[in-house]
């Protein structure tokens, strides 16, 4: 029978019972389930509120709105003015059920401004069929989920992330996941919300392990989120005050937002920013984040929770690619660059060594990239295991020649090869072309280390210890296994504080809003 004609279980939840479709043959997907009221009206910029129940069989074949946005991504729903049911989240869920299931909840990226859930490469069917019950969430984005606005919750969006955890706790089991075997997973901003959710009291107990696929080292000073919240205001044409703020429509914000990223490259809030027009990061404000989740690692606070951390060879290339981060081109343009993010200026000469005859903007992007990704990345890993958790290390090093043009192993190109999505709605364009045979093979040993992971643990090579760190390396034809303990990269950059708590680096990270000493 047709999936779409077949009729699909209904599943108990605590606001009501839902019924989702067939998807496959063996996977049902229930979409758009409220986990938390509609964020606007008097309870805008507070934090989240239980949603209201329902009566009857609520139907959840459709993703739910998207939050507030300008962006518009192939395949995806785009945000109207006047959606406000916001919170919602997606299962996808193996039938028949083996018995309890390990969870996959899955946060999208998006630089805390755009994306959602429903983007096509993020769609769970190849992964339940892995073996993995799969919840995937919108948050408030943007002004909504990350702007400061005095007197009111910081990092909004983080505790939304929180809320949609608790239904995956109270409800799962009824799709036939296992609640105590939750693994959270996020790439780019949404690994940077899943390694703030390791920091945070407000998720504590509520999941096992942490997949982080090119988690990025931004965060903001209360300082920098209030400036950052004058600016936003002004363009508004609000003042900076709760009341002000709220009088201002989400779409007034959203327009706000963008007119102040646009000025970044002149005049940005901190130094970064002239490079990568990133408005918002979560909040270092004490309470939802009590510290950079590099320094809560370092000091034990989450050894209880398996952490699996990825990066791509070349993130930066992909954010080149589309316009998001300021071209540099010149050996003065380079140094000034530097000298803005607090480099020690011996990378300069050792990109140099690395990349002979590169031109500058290929250095350019490679350190841009080791600096906002890679290393703060692989310490995340190192000070975990350091501290008595469990570590694991992967790079995604996939390239190839398509149409006369090589592949970069760029930002974004490992999130349809782990999801199994390379035939999805625009993954041509993050992949390089039509997938291979060597690609879908790929794509199912990152799916079976991922769901071996979420399962026991295990992704399938050796954990970071006090005297290695092993790094599955996934490529095609072949995967690999290398050690940056004893990589030349990562030794030129162990001079280099970053915000851990034991450094000169802690008050001004690098790439995170000020320079740190060298």
């Amino acid at each position: 029978m047709d999936d779409n004609r077949r009729a699909a279980p209904d599943f108990r939840t605590t606001g009501g019972p839902v019924r989702g479709r067939w998807v496959a043959d063996d996977v049902v997907a229930a979409l758009g389930i409220p986990y938390a009221a509609p964020p606007f009206g008097p309870h805008r910029f507070h934090a989240p509120r239980p949603a209201p129940a329902w009566d009857g069989v609520r139907d959840a074949t459709a993703f739910g709105p998207v939050a507030p946005q300008s962006a518009e991504l192939p395949g995806a729903p785009v945000w109207r003015p006047g959606d406000e049911d916001v919170l919602t989240v997606n299962v996808w869920a193996p039938r028949p059920a083996a018995g309890p299931m390990p969870v996959l909840f899955w946060i999208h990226g998006g630089a805390y401004v755009m994306g959602s859930s429903a983007q096509p490469d993020h769609d769970g069917a190849a992964l339940a069929r892995a073996g993995l019950v799969v919840v995937t969430a919108n948050y408030r984005l943007g002004f909504e989920g990350f702007g400061r606005v005095p007197g009111l919750p910081d990092n909004r969006g983080l505790l939304d992330q929180a809320a949609a955890l608790r239904w995956v706790r109270d409800n799962i089991a009824a799709f036939g996941g296992d609640p105590a075997n939750v693994t959270v997973a996020g790439h780019s901003s949404g690994a940077g919300s899943a390694v703030c959710l390791m920091a945070s009291e407000h998720a504590r107990g509520l999941f096992r392990r942490v997949i982080a696929h090119s988690v990025p080292h931004a965060f903001h000073t209360p300082a920098q989120a209030a400036a950052t919240t004058g600016r936003i205001a002004a363009a508004a044409g609000v003042p900076a005050t709760a009341e002000g703020l709220i009088a201002a429509s989400p779409r007034d914000l959203v327009a706000a937002v963008d007119a102040v990223a646009a000025q970044y490259a002149a005049d940005p809030v901190t130094p970064v920013q002239a490079y990568d027009p990133v408005v918002f990061q979560p909040v270092l404000d004490g309470r939802v984040l009590p510290a950079d989740p590099l320094a809560a690692l370092a000091a034990a606070r989450a050894r209880d929770v398996d952490l699996l951390v990825c990066r791509a060879d070349e993130e930066c290339w992909f954010l080149h690619e589309v316009g998001a981060v300021r071209p540099v081109r010149t050996e003065p343009e380079l140094a000034s660059f530097v000298r803005a993010l607090g480099l020690p200026d011996h990378l300069l000469a050792a990109y140099a060594e690395d990349l002979p005859g590169a031109p500058v903007l290929d250095r350019y992007l490679a350190l841009f990239g080791d600096a906002r990704f890679g290393e703060y990345g692989a310490r995340l890993a190192e000070a975990h295991a350091r501290a008595g958790g469990r570590a694991h290390l992967a790079r995604f090093a996939r390239d190839r020649t398509a149409d006369g043009r090589a592949v970069r192993p760029w930002h974004t190109a490992d999130v349809p090869f782990a999801f199994g999505n390379l035939d999805a709605h625009g993954a041509a364009f993050l992949i390089g072309g039509a997938p291979d045979e060597q690609d879908h093979a790929l794509s199912r040993r990152m799916r079976g280390a991922w769901a071996g992971f979420a399962a026991c643990g295990d992704p399938g090579w050796p954990a970071v210890t006090a005297d290695a760190s092993p790094v599955r390396v996934w490529a095609t034809p072949d995967d690999g296994l290398a050690d940056d303990a004893t990589s030349e990269v990562r030794a030129r950059w162990r001079t280099v504080p970053f915000a851990d708590g034991s450094g000169p680096g802690r008050d001004k990270p690098v790439g995170a809003g000020g320079p740190a000493p060298a």
